[in-house]
């Protein structure tokens, strides 16, 4: 397997390149709009040809560069089932992971951060790895006051889906804001303040409702443009950028 860790600065989001080594596709997973030729440039340094993107997530604080990214390469955009995107070229589910190659990218149905949140699991080589989106991140989670989230909804998404993964199980979450890259199942069990294996559903609850987190700046342009798969006027990406500043995940 082929794995690129790239950083769009402005959001602190992390877009991950996944590539088949024997057949040469890969999968860019949560690409931003202003990146787009970063990450061709990466896929094509590699010798690789784009196949997919896939989000984890409609997300609040950046616009997705599927669409774009459809338009300059012709691959297709894939999304979560549960989100009934229109524009999505490949619906994932539990039931039905995205093939890259020879590579299988599993989805974690994990409802919480948003109401249809998936995370993805890749086992090759004797390891695996978890793309954790907003759900778990490195010491912390996204937070759940918007797009229909629900903080017992996210403990036990995390609890049941995340925690039950192997222990030495590599964690890539989408943002991280103090420059961290990945964790470990084992990690976030022992360590997370939020989230650890002594933390209870009630201490949850209260963490979360105690957070009194401004409204995300960028939430009114970039969930309807990626919704259209990032597929919007140039006065959107435009706007995105007088807006300015980070959208605090929690």
């Amino acid at each position: 397997m082929i794995f690129r860790q790239l950083i769009e600065r402005e959001s602190s989001t992390y877009t991950y390149l996944i590539g088949c080594e024997n057949t040469g596709e890969a999968v860019l997973l949560d690409p931003v709009i202003e990146t787009c030729d970063r990450d061709l440039k990466a896929v094509a340094a590699l010798g690789l040809n784009l196949s997919f993107t896939l989000d984890t997530h409609i997300h609040a604080d950046h616009i997705t560069g599927a669409c774009r990214l459809r338009s300059l390469t012709g691959c297709k955009v894939a999304y979560p089932a549960d989100d009934n995107i229109s524009c999505a070229d490949v619906e994932v589910s539990e039931e039905a992971p995205l093939a890259v190659g020879d590579l299988t990218i599993r989805a974690l149905f994990t409802p919480g951060h948003t109401d249809k949140h998936h995370c993805y699991l890749i086992e090759h080589g004797g390891h695996t790895q978890v793309f954790t989106g907003d759900a778990l991140l490195i010491d912390g989670c996204g937070r759940t006051d918007f797009q229909n989230g629900d903080s017992e909804t996210l403990y036990r998404s995390v609890r049941e889906k995340l925690f039950a993964l192997p222990e030495d199980t590599l964690v890539y979450p989408a943002h991280d804001y103090s420059g961290r890259r990945v964790s470990t199942i084992m990690q976030e069990r022992t360590r997370n303040p939020r989230l650890n294996d002594d933390v209870s559903l009630a201490e949850f609850q209260q963490i979360m409702a105690d957070l009194d987190l401004p409204y995300p700046k960028k939430i009114d342009v970039a969930v309807p443009a990626n919704r259209k798969c990032g597929d919007c006027v140039e006065e959107a990406v435009e706007h995105m950028h007088e807006i300015g500043g980070k959208s605090p995940q929690g």
